[in-house]
C-alpha cells in the first residue's frame, strides 16, 4: 500500500490490538497530502493533536474546497491521553432565521428537486467550523492560535496544484458554473475548468485567513466576513436567500456527550445527534454481534449478506428517529440498547434476505414518521495523534461538491440545508429532520474512536461519502475487529450500500465475484462506484500509525520514537 511515510524506516511496524508502551512523536492523516503536511508541521512544532487537526481543517479549506472548509461545519471527537476522557464538539451548520418548513417546497407544496435546490443561497447554513476551532483550541490547544494558520495561508497565497479529484468535480460542475462567475474566476483557466496540476492561488482567501489569524473566530461571525456571507447568499445567481448578521453572530459550537457502546471486547464511541453516525454504526455492529463474523471472513458471501441485513434495519431506524436533538426527542439510548438490538438482530436470518426493512420501536421513542433525507458526498476526514496520546478525530464538510457553488472572501459556502428532509410532514405527522430556524440538519458523518478491553484507545477513523459514510466506517471496524486486518487493509475492503430495494456492491472490487452468491440469499444486487475517503490511525506495537483509503489521494505521516 502507498502513502505511509515514516521517519524511521528501519522500524518494523506490526499492528496489534493491544496498546504499546512507546508513544508516537506524532501522527497525521487526511485525504489530501498538503493537509497532512500542515498537520504534521504543527505536531513537529510542539502542537497538540487538536492544534494539528485544526491546521488540517484550515489547509483543506484551500486545497480541497470541493469537500470541506471554514465555510462549512464538522464534528470533532477528542480523546485526552492523560485523563482518558472523550469529548465531542458539534460544529454543524444551522438554519438561519429565514428558514421555514416550506423552504424546499414548490408552489404546489411538493418537495423540490434536490439538484435545483443546491446551487445558490437557499441551501446555505450558518457555518460552524470556526467556532468549533475556537472551542477546540481553547480546551486542548498548546501553540498560539496564529501559528495554526501558517500552512493554510502559505497554500492560499503561494498556491497549490489542482488534484485529480478536484479537477474531476470542476469538470462535472462546468454546466452549473456557467452561471457562477466567481467560481469561474477562481477555478477556471482560459474558459474551462483547471486541469490536474494547475497552480491555484487564492489571495482573497489568504486575506481572510490572515484576518482570522489576527482577530480570532469573532472576525468570522461579524464585520466584513459576516457581511460577505450575507451578501453572497442574498445576491446569489440562483435561489437567493437571507442570512442576517444576527444569524451569524448568534452561532455557537456545542459540547455534546459521546455516544458509546460495546462490540465484542471493544468500546465504540462516536458523535451523537445531529449526527446519525454513532447510533447507526453501533446498531449495525450490535445486530451482527451474535454472528461469528471472524469465522465467516471477508471472502464469504454470507458475511456480506449479514452486513446488508443489519445495514437495512439500522438505516430504517435512522430515517425515522434521527435529527437535531435540541429540537426533536431522539431515543439515543434506546437505539443502542442491547435488548432492543437483540430483538432487531432476531429479524436477521443467516440463510435468506428479509426483504422488508421497517423501523423498530426502541425504548424511549415517541410516535414519528419516517422520511428519506438527502446527503451527498462532499466531505472529508482527518486524524491527529500527538506524543501525549491525545487524539483529535474530525469529519468536516461543505455537503455537496463545492457546496452551494458560492464564494465569500474566497471560501466556498456550504449547502448544508439540503441535508434537511424537504417534506416537513408525511402521512399527516411531522418529519423529525424538517427545516426549522436555528436547527442543525441531520448528518451521517461518523468520526469514531475505538477502545480496547482495558479502555485504551486503539483506533480512530472516519470517512467521506454522504449517507454511505456510516457503511465505510462500519465495514472498516469489522475488518479490524473481526477479520484481524490492519486499519489500512480494512479500509481497502470493498464498500457496500443500498438503494431502494437493491444492495449495492463496489464496482471493480473483489465483491463482484461474490455478486451471484450474495444474490442467492434473496437480494437484488447491483454494482456501483461507492467511492470513499477513509482516514485514521491505529495503535501498533511501535505506537500510533496513520492510514488512508487507497481510493483517495490522501496521505498519512507517522514519526515513531
Amino acid at each position: 500500500m502507498k502513502k505511509l511515510l515514516t521517519f524511521f524506516a528501519f522500524l518494523l511496524l506490526i499492528p496489534v490490538a493491544l496498546p504499546a508502551q512507546a508513544q508516537n512523536v506524532g501522527t497525521a492523516a487526511s485525504a489530501h497530502p498538503e493537509a497532512t503536511k500542515a498537520g504534521f508541521e504543527i505536531l513537529q512544532a510542539g502542537g497538540s493533536a487538536a492544534d494539528a487537526a485544526m491546521a488540517m481543517m484550515l489547509a483543506l479549506t484551500v486545497v480541497e474546497p470541493q469537500s470541506s472548509g471554514i465555510g462549512g461545519g464538522g464534528f470533532l471527537l477528542h480523546h485526552d491521553g492523560k485523563r482518558g476522557w472523550i469529548e465531542t464538539i458539534d460544529g454543524r451548520e444551522i438554519a438561519p432565521s429565514s428558514a421555514r418548513a416550506d423552504r424546499f417546497l414548490d408552489k404546489d407544496g411538493k418537495p423540490e428537486g434536490f439538484r435545483a435546490s443546491v446551487p445558490g443561497g437557499k441551501s446555505v447554513g450558518v457555518p460552524g467550523n470556526m467556532r468549533l476551532m475556537e472551542m477546540a483550541h481553547r480546551k486542548w490547544g498548546k501553540l498560539p492560535w496564529a501559528k495554526l494558520f501558517e500552512p493554510a495561508i502559505r497554500l492560499a497565497e503561494e498556491g497549490y496544484a489542482v488534484s485529480n479529484p478536484q479537477a474531476d468535480w470542476m469538470e462535472r460542475l462546468a454546466p452549473i458554473w456557467a452561471n457562477f462567475p466567481d467560481m469561474q474566476a477562481l477555478y477556471w483557466r482560459e474558459g474551462a475548468p483547471a486541469t490536474p496540476g494547475t497552480k491555484i492561488t487564492n489571495p482573497e482567501l489568504g486575506k481572510l485567513l490572515r484576518d482570522l489569524q489576527a482577530g480570532g473566530a469573532d472576525t468570522f461571525y461579524s464585520g466584513e466576513t459576516a457581511a460577505a456571507i450575507s451578501a453572497a447568499v442574498a445576491n446569489a445567481p440562483a435561489n437567493q436567500a437571507v442570512i442576517t448578521a444576527e444569524d451569524l453572530a448568534g452561532y455557537s459550537a456545542k459540547l455534546r456527550p459521546a455516544v458509546c457502546s460495546t462490540y465484542r471486547a471493544y468500546k465504540i464511541c462516536g458523535m451523537g445527534p445531529p449526527s446519525s453516525g454513532a447510533t447507526t454504526v453501533q446498531q449495525i455492529l450490535g445486530m451482527l454481534e451474535r454472528f461469528d463474523m471472524s469465522a465467516l471472513g471477508p471472502d464469504n458471501a454470507r458475511s456480506w449478506h449479514l452486513i446488508s441485513e443489519a445495514m437495512r434495519l439500522a438505516y430504517a431506524d435512522r430515517e425515522k428517529y434521527l435529527a437535531d436533538r435540541d429540537f426533536v426527542s431522539v431515543p439515543v439510548a434506546g437505539l443502542i440498547d442491547r435488548a432492543y438490538l437483540t430483538r432487531r438482530s432476531k429479524l436477521i436470518s443467516a440463510r435468506t434476505a428479509r426483504g422488508s426493512y421497517l423501523a423498530g420501536n426502541p425504548p424511549g421513542a415517541t410516535p414519528r414518521t419516517a422520511a428519506i433525507s438527502s446527503e451527498v458526498a462532499g466531505t472529508t476526514h482527518f486524524t491527529a495523534v500527538d506524543g501525549d496520546g491525545n487524539i483529535a478525530n474530525m469529519t468536516s464538510t461543505v455537503e455537496g461538491p463545492f457546496g452551494s457553488q458560492l464564494l465569500a472572501r474566497g471560501m466556498v459556502l456550504n449547502n448544508e440545508l439540503t441535508d434537511f428532509t424537504f417534506a416537513p410532514e408525511k402521512n399527516g405527522a411531522p418529519v423529525a429532520n424538517r427545516v426549522e430556524p436555528g436547527k442543525r440538519p441531520l448528518s451521517s458523518m461518523s468520526p469514531t474512536i475505538v477502545y480496547d478491553a482495558n479502555d485504551q484507545p486503539v483506533l480512530a477513523l472516519g470517512s467521506a461519502g454522504g449517507k454511505r459514510i456510516i457503511m465505510h466506517v462500519t465495514k472498516t471496524l469489522i475488518g479490524v475487529i473481526d477479520y484481524g486486518l490492519t486499519l489500512e487493509q480494512a479500509m481497502a475492503l470493498p464498500n457496500i450500500y443500498f438503494r431502494r430495494d437493491k444492495v449495492l456492491i463496489e464496482r471493480d472490487s473483489d465483491l463482484v465475484k461474490l455478486q451471484d452468491a450474495i444474490g442467492a440469499f434473496g437480494h437484488e444486487v447491483d454494482t456501483s462506484g461507492l467511492p470513499s475517503k477513509l482516514a485514521g490511525a491505529q495503535k501498533t506495537g511501535r505506537g500510533w500509525v496513520g492510514a488512508v483509503d487507497p481510493r483517495s489521494i490522501g496521505e498519512a505521516v507517522s514519526e515513531l520514537p
